[in-house]
């Protein structure tokens, strides 16, 4: 059943208008936000990530605990380095196999933790109180860095990161009619 001849004539003004380089960069500014929004799901992976994590994190806790608990025991008492021991061996247990994984949790604890020894440098007057609020132009750097890092020394970067940016930031470039301008991200192969 063919398509009604008005929509025939839309479809083809609008992939004339997508072709047309005149109007590039500002569709690849609208292809670029909806890659963006409509990334795709991947159910399966993202649940045995979580179950992957989640063990994990259980198992570094019970770790943890316990030798903070046989720490206390054994010294008659709590000092602040248990905690730090504990921590160490339990992470070095529970988080020492280098996978997508354990990796994403320890960028995200890294994050946290420079933010926090800032924090504590403030707190303990080894770094000056800032006279105003550092975070945007952190955000500025960190941003600014990324899509260097991106467009120059691509490797150096993590790949879950990189596809990532591909897809926003490359393939949000290219497109040959509606379906790959709106509906696909990339053409789909012909039957």
């Amino acid at each position: 059943m063919a398509a009604p001849p008005q929509l025939q004539a839309l479809l083809l003004t609008v992939n004339a208008l997508l072709r047309n380089r005149r109007y590039h960069t500002a569709l690849a500014m609208l292809k670029g936000f909806r890659n963006g929004v409509v990334l795709r799901d991947k159910l399966r992976a993202i649940l045995q990530a979580t179950y992957r994590h989640s063990r994990n994190l259980a198992l570094f806790v019970f770790t943890y605990k316990g030798l903070c608990s046989l720490q206390s025991y054994v010294q008659g008492e709590t000092y602040q380095v248990h905690s730090f021991l504990a921590a160490f061996i339990g992470g070095f247990l529970v988080f020492r196999e280098n996978n997508n994984i354990n990796l994403q949790i320890n960028m995200y604890l890294l994050s946290r933790v420079l933010f926090a020894m800032c924090r504590l440098g403030v707190e303990k007057g080894y770094i000056p109180q800032p006279k105003w609020d550092p975070f945007p132009l952190v955000t500025a750097v960190v941003w600014g860095l990324v899509l260097w890092l991106f467009e120059y020394h691509r490797p150096t970067l993590q790949p879950s990161l990189q596809s990532s940016m591909t897809y926003l930031y490359e393939d949000s470039n290219v497109w040959h009619d509606i379906s790959d301008f709106l509906i696909y991200n990339k053409s789909r192969p012909s039957k």
